[in-house]
């Protein structure tokens, strides 16, 4: 039995609308309950929301499409001004009668010049017996146009008098969007996250019609396991999926496992997914070059472009002023003396030293050091003589601004500024290696 019920449309077409948007039966039955029929007039204004990739877009515009309800779909981020947009939604107005194929350039720059337009549009494709709907996607967009912008598409349906619907599409609340001086409230619909199991059911949906759907929903469940508690985003998952399918799939293909062998199977694809942990949302390198790298199991530093951030070229003095902040940021202020004086002495371990020193430094974190202790570190670790010049000064800020280092406070602190070191050890160990071996060479 369907989930999906309206009077005013056929079973045949809710039951397709259902199968197009698995895990949002609630939200759809909402939204059809809000629209109604074709004649009726609806909300003025509907806001959405909800965080990236919870099927805002996708559900509104399949649910648009399969019902062949007219519409306009403008994203924001595209059309970033309000002449922009206003002729946008003109243009893509006209273009609603089949009848027209190319709209002609329209120029709009006042609302009020829009409501007129807007007006003539409706009457000449024969819409007012039927809701048009107005969908602006990536709506806090909106917020950085003008102030009359947002609170007159609230109140379009009133400006036009005509049967008109405005839909935000957002990924902030709707308290960030009100006017400090009020407007009208629209109707408001919250997109919750997808669950684990929301997640399952929709990647295993397209399966490959080579392999059973047992299979690939193992494979789903696997890849689930691995990357749900550092990635929840469906599109990444899906991009994850397909990158990694023919490799969890050649135990099969070569013969050495059947489609049930869950065992052999998560041993063959378990490192290339570690591999791939490495670069979720980076994209750092294409499909063809992450596929010709599992081809030849090879490590993912050996791409170039993959971990492009680990090969960054440095100045010379800014390499050790890295190093310097790192060994501030992770060692105790009170091994400063044994790690870095030659002739220290004979330093008396007690047992709160002990105590602490059982914990790594790296699961705490970094911590902030101040100015004098980095050039103090930075002294040590160089063999030649280091003058605090202006030069060393500004490597710093630029360290800064590449947030290689974080700026800790503020700038007027009496006691001089504190830094952070921000990079992790393989990077570190990525731009100590070529001073270590010229420091051998020579």
């Amino acid at each position: 039995m369907p989930n999906l019920e309206h009077p005013a449309y056929p079973a045949a077409t809710l039951l397709r609308l259902e199968s197009l948007v698995p895990c949002r039966e609630s939200q759809v039955s909402m939204l059809l309950s809000i629209f109604g029929e074709r004649q009726q007039f609806t909300f003025p204004s509907i806001f959405i929301y909800g965080h990236t990739s919870s099927g805002k877009t996708y559900v509104m515009q399949t649910l648009l499409n399969t019902l062949q309800l007219p519409h306009v779909f403008v994203n924001c981020v595209e059309y970033f001004t309000s002449r922009l947009l206003l002729e946008e939604i003109l243009i893509q107005l006209q273009n609603c009668s089949f009848e027209t194929k190319h709209a002609s350039h329209v120029l709009c720059d006042t609302f009020n010049d829009f409501v007129r337009m807007f007006k003539q549009a409706v009457t000449s494709q024969d819409l007012q017996d039927q809701t048009l709907y107005i969908v602006l996607d990536r709506a806090e967009q909106l917020r950085e146009m003008e102030a009359n912008i947002l609170p007159a598409f609230l109140r379009l349906q009133e400006l036009t008098d005509r049967n008109v619907t405005v839909v935000l599409l957002s990924e902030i609340v709707w308290e960030l969007f009100r006017p400090s001086t009020g407007c009208f409230e629209p109707f408001t619909l919250y997109f919750p996250d997808y669950s684990i199991g929301h997640l399952q059911k929709i990647l295993s949906h397209n399966h490959p019609p080579e392999y059973s759907a047992d299979f690939y929903a193992a494979y789903i469940n696997i890849l689930l396991g691995v990357f749900y508690m550092v990635c929840r985003d469906l599109k990444e998952l899906q991009h994850l999926a397909a990158l990694n399918f023919s490799k969890y799939c050649e135990p099969v293909v070569r013969g050495e496992a059947n489609e049930r062998d869950t065992r052999k199977l998560w041993k063959n694809i378990e490192p290339h997914l570690k591999k791939a942990m490495q670069t979720v949302y980076l994209r750092e390198i294409s499909s063809s070059q992450w596929e010709r790298l599992q081809r030849d199991d090879g490590e993912p530093g050996q791409l170039k472009g993959l971990s492009a951030h680990a090969h960054v070229e440095l100045p010379y003095y800014s390499k050790f002023l890295l190093i310097a902040a790192y060994l501030a940021s992770y060692n105790p202020v009170r091994t400063d003396k044994r790690f870095f004086l030659k002739h220290h002495g004979k330093i008396k371990k007690t047992n709160f030293m002990k105590k602490h020193e059982k914990t790594s430094n790296h699961l705490l974190g970094p911590k902030p050091f101040p100015l004098d202790r980095l050039l103090a570190i930075l002294y040590s670790i160089v063999d030649n003589r280091v003058a605090p010049t202006a030069n060393i000064f500004s490597q710093i800020t630029s360290l800064v601004t590449l947030q290689l280092l974080s700026l800790v406070g503020h700038n007027d602190q009496l006691d001089g500024p504190r830094y952070k070191c921000t990079v992790s050890l393989d990077f570190i160990r990525a731009i100590a290696r070529p001073q270590q071996e010229s420091i051998d060479t020579f």
